[in-house]
């Protein structure tokens, strides 16, 4: 793994954390103050906020898909982990071990471990 992929992989972990919590707090704080509270201030902020979180995890992932190769079931798997939500936790999870990887197998090939 190069270093423009394992900073692909990076951007999308740290994009997918704030992603993954908006969208409950958008359901929690948004729809739940306004449909017991009647308070309906905090769904535009909180809706526009993770529907720019959720545009950017989207366009990092189809930039770390491009980067990797992964085939498409795999950018699949990403792209429903930030639209469940808490997804994008497992998701910076999954991520943490790949870039962990790809780190290790990169300097092994820069010391000449291995020939991969």
């Amino acid at each position: 793994m190069d270093i423009k992929t394992a900073a692909a992989l990076h951007r999308l972990r740290l994009a997918s954390i704030p992603e993954a919590l908006s969208f409950p707090a958008l359901l929690i704080f948004g729809t739940g103050f306004k449909l017991f509270l009647h308070y309906d201030a905090l769904v535009f902020p909180l809706g526009m906020l993770h529907g720019i979180l959720f545009t950017i995890v989207v366009v990092l992932l189809l930039d770390a898909w491009n980067r990797t190769k992964w085939p498409w079931k795999r950018a699949a798997f990403f792209l429903l982990l930030a639209i469940v939500p808490f997804g994008g936790l497992y998701a910076d999870k999954v991520l943490k071990r790949e870039e962990v990887a790809g780190v290790i197998a990169a300097r092994a090939r820069k010391e000449g471990v291995v020939n991969a």
